[in-house]
């Protein structure tokens, strides 16, 4: 069976994540960049990276991404948003009006942790890893609300920082910029 990763190339860190799906053993010739909808309909599972989550969702409008992506979820794509990517997928975002694919049960509170300049990196334990995750937390969302189908996978101060609805993952940080590939090989194997 094919297993074409798409990873959502409009903006934002696409390029890590590529580099993340071949440094976890993922065959480089089933790694796409979706930008239209033939694109999208050429892979089997997607990723949404990080970026700016306003511009990204005006984009996917204009280019019809935005009723694509729901319609391949609801045919049982596997779909990971990380950090703008959990925006987009949220069903809600605190105090904004935005676009949103409306894919997790999920209220989002975007740059919870503050300004660029705050920040960090931590070691993050996450339900299914036997050691922590090395995660990386840019002007990131936390989960303020969760639907009754959706997991936590992780949490950060007691903040929700990862959960999971069905084959969707939404985390709020970034995997891709590390070395630590499993989150990656867990997206490959839903």
């Amino acid at each position: 069976m094919s297993n074409r990763v798409g990873v959502l190339a409009i903006q934002g860190s696409f390029s890590k994540h590529i580099e993340s799906l071949i440094r976890s053993g993922h065959p480089e010739n089933q790694i796409a960049e979706v930008r239209t909808p033939n694109d999208l309909n050429q892979v089997d599972r997607l990723i949404i990276p990080g970026g700016e989550s306003t511009t990204v969702g005006l984009l996917m409008q204009h280019v019809g991404l935005d009723k694509e992506i729901p319609n391949r979820a609801k045919n049982g794509m596997p779909i990971w948003g990380t950090c703008m990517g959990m925006i987009l997928l949220a069903n809600e975002i605190e105090d904004k009006t935005q676009f949103s694919l409306n894919l997790l049960d999920i209220t989002v509170r975007r740059n919870a942790f503050g300004a660029q300049v705050y920040s960090f990196e931590t070691q993050l334990p996450l339900n299914g890893l036997d050691e922590p995750l090395e995660a990386v937390f840019i002007r990131a969302p936390i989960v303020t609300r969760i639907g009754p189908e959706v997991k936590t996978l992780a949490t950060y101060q007691d903040k929700v920082v990862a959960v999971q609805q069905g084959k969707i993952i939404g985390t709020s940080f970034h995997p891709e910029l590390t070395n630590d590939t499993r989150l990656h090989e867990i997206f490959l194997a839903l």
